[in-house]
């Protein structure tokens, strides 16, 4: 007879967590799912044998891919799908980041407990787990085992599948964001690769990236366009970019703080080799442009500027910093009655918002920003000019906005901003 397995206890109390947690769905920032996965694999790895003649090491991805592809029916199974969605997943390469893959991938599915239910019904593969020390060899362990699994399948998991960067190493997962950014000659990201991995190292004044505000140096790129960079080879940032010339780009960065605020510690190793190739290098704490603006409101990392809206007036087929002055001349003779509202300059447009109701009244990609600037006799007001976009493709008609800061130091640094964002922007036809 079997004596009580503790790994099994764990497993309970980790489930009875998950259960009185009360989240739904359980995403990668509740509290119990490290442990629940952690206690998981421990189960799947106890008293596993080693291969043919003790010389491969095995693990519990071994096992799991090479599980019958097909149901009695001889249709490809859904445990085969999921197998192999984690043999084609490439930011995981060794069997432990597979295995860590394809139990998260399983969460999602609700199929946690079909993988150890095919084990069970697959005698060759069983024999890998010895009867004494395992549980999974064991026929009075496995049964609680699947029991506690099938109790797991029903709760709903939304992990990001996405993060799978560090699972080679690492339960511990990092903190992700998402950069998008206009088309642009020059993004401003000094980047150095190591072990396969790329890091923003500097981030260059009056940049692109700067002007964004959202990566810092020390973050990592783990994905351009959606093609990983998980095991890049040198370049292959620069290469990938060249191939997306004028289009619009998406980053997936992978922060170097996590959410303690301190370093992701699976990264240490690496930004110690950032250190050797890079001696000046630091990790930055914030965007340049926010350590003095700390006060100001912000919204998802952005800055909002409260400023009054004036009015705006047609300009004609002309929209260069020359009509600025007929614009703004033209909407102070409308007596237009001011409006407050929020300006959020995003990272790829500049949106203007009722204050009162965050409703967007209008909004420009930066491509469709002509000219922004001011009159010398009232440095509070500013102007940008943008295309019509309601009228015909062909007529080239541009509108002047009109807006008032409540003072010129801000005047002066809402336009800097804007104009940072549509200098950097390239123009395709």
């Amino acid at each position: 007879m079997a004596g009580k397995e503790p790994l099994l206890g764990t497993l309970k109390a980790c489930v009875l967590e998950l259960q009185t947690a009360g989240s739904d769905p359980i995403n990668d920032d509740s509290p119990c799912l490290t442990s629940l996965c952690d206690v998981i694999e421990m189960i799947l790895r106890k008293g596993i044998k080693s291969g043919v003649l003790g010389i491969k090491r095995r693990d519990y991805w071994h096992w799991i891919e090479d599980l019958p592809q097909h149901d009695t029916c001889g249709r490809v199974s859904h445990l085969s799908v999921m197998i192999q969605n984690t043999v084609s997943c490439t930011k995981v390469r060794t069997a432990q980041g597979k295995g860590r893959f394809f139990l998260r991938l399983a969460l999602n599915r609700k199929a946690i407990a079909a993988a150890a239910q095919h084990l069970q019904h697959t005698q060759r593969l069983l024999e890998w787990y010895d009867p004494l020390f395992s549980v999974l060899g064991n026929e009075e362990h496995l049964e609680p085992f699947l029991s506690l699994l099938l109790v797991v399948s029903q709760s709903n998991f939304a992990l990001d599948l996405l993060n799978s960067s560090f699972l080679d190493e690492s339960w511990l997962l990092p903190v992700c964001a998402i950069y998008q950014t206009v088309p642009c000659r020059e993004l401003g990201m000094v980047l150095r690769y190591v072990e396969g991995r790329v890091f923003v190292v500097e981030i260059l004044p009056d940049s692109q990236t700067e002007v964004d505000e959202i990566v810092l140096a020390g973050d990592l790129i783990d994905e351009i366009n959606g093609v990983s960079l998980r095991h890049a080879y040198n370049g292959q940032a620069g290469t990938e970019l060249g191939k997306l010339k004028g289009e619009p780009l998406v980053f997936r960065i992978i922060r170097w703080r996590w959410k303690d605020g301190e370093v992701f510690r699976p990264l240490m190793p690496y930004l110690r080799g950032v250190q050797e190739r890079v001696p000046n290098f630091q990790l930055q704490q914030t965007p340049r442009n926010q350590e003095s603006d700390q006060d100001r409101p912000q919204q998802d990392g952005r800055l909002l500027y409260f400023v009054k809206y004036l009015g705006q007036a047609t300009v004609g087929m002309f929209g260069g910093k020359e009509v600025l002055d007929v614009g703004i001349t033209k909407v102070q003779k409308q007596n237009f009655v001011p409006r407050d509202v929020l300006l959020d300059i995003k990272e790829t447009e500049l949106a203007v918002k009722d204050k009162a109701t965050s409703k967007v009244l209008f909004h420009y990609l930066y491509p469709e920003i002509s000219s922004v600037g001011r009159r010398v006799d009232n440095k509070k007001v500013f102007a940008l000019c943008a295309v019509e976009k309601e009228g015909a493709v062909d007529m080239n008609s541009f509108n002047c906005f009109v807006f008032e800061t409540p003072t010129q130091i801000e005047c002066e640094e809402v336009i800097k901003r804007i104009a940072a964002g549509f200098k950097h922007t390239e123009w395709f036809v």
